[in-house]
């Protein structure tokens, strides 16, 4: 297509993101052959491609990434501030929008003339990463339009912090009150704004999951074994994994041994039942689950390696590409791909783990390396040792740019025995050339 043409096909791809440029090229083109004005047809093009894809997302089912999204919100809240944009001072408006499936920030890059509690429907938005939870982002080619003031829940009631079992908490909170045990914690000292402050770490649990907790004011009286209740607590989101945050504006109290609870404190403790991988695979990151496999590789990386002394991270040759030269610290750990039947993981497992699944120590595997001191012999032998076990694990996952991680915090050999499991898998392999 002419040249000229190129910078009206530019805006028409940048205002239709979820359209393939080809497709809006060859309307384009299809219209200037007809001598419709240009005007007209960047004006026909938007309305034919808007339309045929008007479906409305909800908050929850945002993901970042996604381009042209439509969705139905209420405005829970909306500010205006001025921000540097390439050398230029610029004004934004920021909130909070809400649908009864969850909240979520956004930002508009175009004038907003919107108040607190208005319903909006919001066309050609894009979804930004923000504090690791999608953002609505609203450029100047999204449309913003007013709805009617009931077609959606109030103010009032999309206001209202929900009360959440843990298992329930997501990318869509904002905020959550909830009742669970402190079943670990800790104090940690950090840095804030050049202050030092003493902050508390942990993990929360109820009957249906377990999720870290970080408080920044004292929890007095309470310890591993309290029952809590707290309101109105911050969710933050890191790789995919939701935590609560407490702080001395959320009300936190005791829960006293008579008051009767919707769960038996007892089951707090029970280990999380093993799922399928493929259902680690789907999320972006998992707290505390477990999955049982056979292991089907040992990736190379696995067996002795040297770690700075500093940072910890894998050296060569005593040389830490952020320190420099340093005495390097030998260590131990086992890369290996689990796999159910429903997906495969790769595994993390730390010098712990991997002596207690290899059944070598880090002192013994030096026994085999030989007069060529080769780290290659640990890992073939650790490969020949590994290949093909039934193993359990239980950690965290998170989804990195080559795909989701399994961090190892135990491991076992899984009852079910070799009788169970070979029905299973001929019951999948029936019908299997």
């Amino acid at each position: 297509m002419d040249e000229k043409y190129a910078p009206h096909i530019e805006e028409l791809t940048k205002a239709l993101a979820n359209v393939d440029r080809s497709k809006v090229e060859d309307e384009f083109h299809l219209l200037i052959k007809y001598r419709v004005p240009i005007s007209e047809a960047k004006r026909t093009i938007l309305r034919k491609f808007r339309s045929s894809d008007s479906v409305t997302t909800d908050v929850k089912d945002l993901s970042i990434g996604d381009k042209g999204v439509s969705l139905e919100t209420r405005i829970l809240n909306i500010g205006e501030r001025t921000v540097d944009l390439k050398g230029e001072r610029t004004n934004i408006f920021s909130g909070v929008l809400a649908d009864g499936s969850g909240l979520c920030p956004f930002t508009s890059w175009k004038q907003l003339a919107l108040n607190a509690g208005d319903a909006v429907r919001i066309s050609n938005a894009s979804v930004k990463n923000w504090h690791n939870r999608a953002e609505v982002s609203i450029s100047a080619y999204s449309e913003v339009i007013l709805l009617d003031d009931s077609s959606l829940p109030d103010i009032s009631e999309l206001s209202v912090t929900p009360v959440k079992k843990l298992i329930d908490v997501g990318p869509s909170d904002l905020f959550i009150s909830s009742v669970a045990a402190i079943i670990d914690l800790y104090h940690r000292n950090v840095e804030v704004k050049g202050e030092d402050l003493t902050i508390i770490e942990g993990v929360l649990a109820d009957e249906t999951g377990r999720l870290p907790f970080v408080s920044w004011s004292p929890l007095d009286g309470m310890d591993i074994g309290s029952m809590i209740r707290f309101k109105d607590a911050s969710v933050r989101m890191y790789r995919g994994v939701p935590s609560i945050h407490l702080d001395s504006s959320t009300p936190v109290e005791s829960v006293g041994a008579d008051e009767d609870l919707s769960f038996d404190p007892l089951a707090v403790n029970k280990p999380p039942e093993p799922v399928p991988i493929s259902n680690v695979l789907q999320a972006e990151g998992m707290f505390d689950v477990a999955v049982e496999g056979n292991i089907v590789s040992v990736r190379p990386g696995s067996g002795l390696i040297t770690r700075c002394p500093v940072c910890n991270r894998v050296i060569i040759k005593n040389v830490c590409r952020s320190h420099g030269a340093v005495d390097g610290l030998q260590d131990m750990r086992i890369k290996l791909i689990l796999d159910d039947g429903t997906g495969s993981v790769l595994v993390m497992l730390n010098r712990e783990l991997s002596e207690i699944v290899y059944g070598k120590t880090l002192h013994e595997s030096f026994s085999l390396l030989g007069k060529t001191m080769s780290m290659n012999a640990i890992f073939e032998d650790m490969k020949r040792v590994l290949t093909g076990r039934y193993l359990g694990v239980r950690g965290n996952t998170s989804r990195i740019e080559f795909g989701v991680t399994f961090v190892t915090k135990s491991v076992w050999v899984p009852e079910s025995d070799i009788e169970e499991r070979v029905p299973l898998l001929l019951k999948r392999l029936d019908g299997v050339e």
